[in-house]
């Protein structure tokens, strides 16, 4: 089923009678999807490592898979290395960015200090957990290092420090001149992610690239570090256009089940090992170049492949229809409740979004999110991060550091809409969500 089609329900999408609007969280897979998973489980059985026909089989697949998702995002196949998700490729970044740092001092009574890394304060929780890690883990009687606005790292074994850059509250990015004015001399990193999970708000990477190349110039002529750049795409990725020469990055993170594939990953790195550093996690059997060892999991290798095709043959068609019917979610929800109970939390003045999110909250006393989804018999949505999902009615920071009041963050509602939803679905949502108010409000006033 195409974009546009009538009705909706993709297969494994939702059960019969609800509707699906999730798709931030986790996307069904696409049917060409499940059964290149389906045809490598029978087919392509052997080890990849294997001199074997049945091992020859397997590697091919890998090798096809891999020319797929470089091809998706404009790279080289020898770019990509596999893995088990974008948690995992996030926290191979950071990782090597701290080694290569270390490695690069001239010898141990060379110490230019320990490595810096500076990421924005909405990030996902794979970046921004191995940083406060770090903070946490500050080796006893080191000093702590606090920027102006103290959402700031420290030490971490005497080995990295970690700057978060708040977002601005005008266009909900990190903007590129204050990301700049947060590198240091022992800066080896900056981590943007490229649209973000909860608003949409896509962010100025392209922008901060060129800056940076600039930057990186006039620090190797003063012998400091050069600074690499990483972007998490997770949320990206069969959305919009993601080229990785235009974007201009060292890194860039794919994540499988968030464009119809599979729950594994990739890391793009330019170069791997040559141009660009990367460090292995783990260590083993020598698979993927040594960087990521363990035997291939061929099956959903070759999933992600083809979720890889798909995204690289009909993207526009993707973009275009979930434009179309998100901005019909939001001209229903306007027309149901008000303009002036709907405040739509992810609208910034002069930022681009993502062309499936909405993030918006239904103003009134007693209509946490949490309290209406929980009325709705037929939405199938969340308040925000799916791994956020305990927090209770606490508003997410990520609307609270875009500036979002804390009231209306504690109503918010996100609802993403994917490949196959339909103007019918968004009718059924809105009627549910009117249901589901309704109710509520009444339980107000008794």
């Amino acid at each position: 089923m195409g974009p546009g089609t009538e009705p909706s329900e993709a297969p494994g999408e939702a059960s019969e009678g609800t509707v699906y609007l999730d798709h931030n969280a986790t996307t069904p897979l696409a049917p060409e999807v499940a059964r290149a998973v389906q045809d490598a489980l029978c087919q392509a059985w052997g080890n990849p490592s294997s001199s074997h026909p049945a091992g020859r089989k397997a590697k091919e697949l890998v090798g096809s898979a891999r020319e797929s998702l470089a091809r998706m995002v404009g790279g080289r196949p020898e770019d990509i290395v596999f893995t088990s998700g974008g948690t995992e490729a996030n926290n191979m970044v950071i990782h090597t960015a701290c080694r290569h740092f270390q490695e690069s001092q001239a010898g141990p009574g060379d110490s230019r200090g320990v490595p810096h890394i500076v990421t924005s304060s909405v990030e996902h929780d794979s970046i921004r957990l191995p940083l406060e890690q770090l903070v946490k883990e500050r080796r006893a009687g080191s000093p702590g290092h606090c920027q102006a606005s103290c959402q700031t790292a420290g030490l971490v074994s005497g080995l990295a420090e970690a700057t978060f850059v708040p977002v601005s509250p005008r266009s909900g990015q990190a903007e590129v001149d204050d990301v700049l004015a947060a590198i240091q001399p022992t800066t080896c990193l900056v981590t943007i992610m490229l649209a973000n999970n909860e608003t949409g708000v896509i962010m100025p990477v392209a922008e901060l690239s060129l800056r940076l190349r600039a930057l990186n110039q006039q620090r190797a002529a003063e012998g400091m570090p050069r600074v690499l750049l990483h972007t998490d795409a997770a949320q990206m990725i069969g959305k919009g256009h993601v080229d990785v020469q235009e974007l201009g990055v060292d890194y860039l993170t794919i994540v499988g089940h968030k464009f119809y594939g599979p729950r594994i990953g990739a890391l793009y790195a330019r170069g791997p090992g040559t141009t660009t550093p990367l460090h292995p996690l783990l260590f083993g059997g020598g698979q993927e170049r040594n960087f990521r060892p363990g035997t291939e999991n061929t099956p959903m290798i070759a999933g992600l492949g083809q979720a890889a095709e798909l995204v690289s043959k009909n993207w526009e068609a993707y973009e275009a229809h979930m434009r179309d019917v998100r901005d019909y979610l939001e001209a229903r929800l306007e027309a149901s409740f008000g303009k002036q109970r709907i405040h739509l939390n992810s609208h910034f003045t002069g930022s681009k979004r993502l062309c499936n999110t909405s993030n918006f909250s239904i103003l009134g006393p007693g209509l946490q999110g949490r309290r209406v989804l929980a009325c709705c018999k037929r939405l199938l949505a969340s308040v925000g991060a799916a791994c956020h999902s305990e927090k209770g009615d606490r508003p997410s920071s990520i609307l609270l550091s875009c500036g979002i009041p804390y009231e209306v963050a504690r109503n918010a509602l996100r609802l993403s809409v994917g490949r196959d939803t339909t103007h019918t679905d968004v009718d059924l949502a809105v009627q549910d969500l009117v249901q589901a108010v309704a109710q509520l409000d009444q339980d107000q006033a008794l």
